[in-house]
């Protein structure tokens, strides 16, 4: 049954969140970043998802998608827990050989190593269909091939967990396969991407050049196809959606305080209508947005993949926009010092489309819906 009243131990977890991490400022600096990562870990927030027998919490992606919505909200996000713990360490926790679970969980759970994750190809996006990375069998071992862009951390990640397609003896067809790549495996090269983005985290374009590797790369069943990326990729739109969340409402309690103490003709702009009833809108679209993430969040943790497929999708995008819409207005009513560095509310201007446009688009999510849950035809 999914509960939308929060837990007594949840509020408690999302207090503590916040406590930490109003002591713990964000900033752009990468050691700064690093230290607020593994301070997060020691107090098991990192690993909050992962089980207990390997190092983590024993908890689920409520719980992770919680801890990253209150350090967004305190302006301390930290986007690599998208990618480690919730689409990595979910899959290996999930799929992973008790080998792979011993070597990676209990050192994602503390903190101590990163892993990032590659599918999103040039020509393809994040569509599995059309992926062109492949692998193929030499002996024993695996060997790769392809292109992937947007991946995040590959420079910080100790690993990058690829999606590529294999070939299916009994149909001929490729489908798609998860390998551990280690970061200094020959062949495998990465290219900064020049973004225009306000991020500790950097983009990178990778290129897989007969990466070889053993059999013991290969994470979970050769057979499993779909299933293995989308327990992945459902928690990374939970996490998404998150992450959204959590910028909006740092966005908008700045632009509170703001409205609060900023007085035109002895009056706080706050009183006026004009300004209160769109900060009163955004501060609805968030919560909105938050119990689809919710009810997401616990589906995929009570083993609804399907339910949690279109829940998760739907959190993302409602996210996203709230996420966008709450930045607009607050350095709309900032005016000008919306704009300025001692606000910090310029840089999320872009930052706020991230939610929008990963991982995968708006338009894609409206596609889903239409087509999965509306039963409409296609149009491609």
């Amino acid at each position: 049954m999914t509960t939308l009243i929060e837990s007594d131990e949840h509020k408690s977890l999302r207090a503590a969140v916040a406590a930490f991490a109003e002591t713990h400022p964000h900033t752009l600096d990468p050691e700064d970043n690093q230290r607020l990562w593994q301070a997060a870990a020691k107090l098991g927030y990192i690993g909050v998802n992962l089980p207990e027998a390997y190092g983590g919490g024993g908890a689920g992606i409520t719980e992770l998608a919680l801890v990253l919505e209150e350090l967004g909200a305190a302006g301390s996000p930290l986007l690599m827990m998208i990618v480690s713990p919730a689409i990595c360490g979910t899959v290996i926790a999930r799929f992973g050989t008790e080998e792979q679970k011993r070597e990676w969980l209990p050192r994602l759970a503390d903190g101590t190593r990163l892993m990032a994750f590659g599918i999103t190809e040039p020509d393809a996006g994040s569509n599995s269909h059309r992926l062109t990375t492949t692998a193929r069998r030499d002996g024993a071992d695996w060997l790769l091939t392809g292109r992937k862009v947007f991946v995040s951390g590959v420079d910080i990640a100790d690993a990058t967990l690829i999606v590529g397609r294999t070939d299916d003896a009994r149909t001929g067809r490729l489908k798609p396969c998860l390998f551990i790549v280690p970061r200094d495996t020959p062949g495998f090269e990465r290219r900064p991407i020049d973004m225009e983005l306000s991020a500790v985290e950097r983009q990178f374009e990778l290129v897989l050049d007969d990466v070889r590797l053993p059999a013991d790369a290969l994470v979970g069943d050769e057979d499993a196809g779909l299933l293995q990326l989308f327990a992945g990729l459902n928690p990374e739109r939970v996490m998404t959606a998150a992450f959204g969340i959590g910028m909006g409402r740092h966005a908008l309690g700045k632009a509170l305080d703001y409205a609060r103490e900023r007085t035109v003709w002895k009056t706080p702009i706050g009183a006026h209508q004009a300004i209160a009833h769109p900060l009163a809108q955004a501060h609805i679209e968030l919560e909105l947005a938050r119990l689809m993430m919710q009810k997401a969040a616990h589906l995929y943790d009570a083993g609804d993949d399907a339910g949690a497929g279109e829940a998760a999708n739907m959190a993302k995008y409602a996210a996203g926009e709230a996420c966008v819409r709450a930045v607009d207005q607050a350095v709309h009513t900032l005016g000008g010092n919306g704009l300025t560095r001692e606000y910090g509310l310029g840089r999320l201007i872009t930052a706020s489309r991230v939610a929008r446009i990963a991982p995968v688009s708006r338009e894609m999510i409206l596609n889903y819906v239409s087509h999965q849950t509306l039963g409409l035809p296609k149009s491609y």
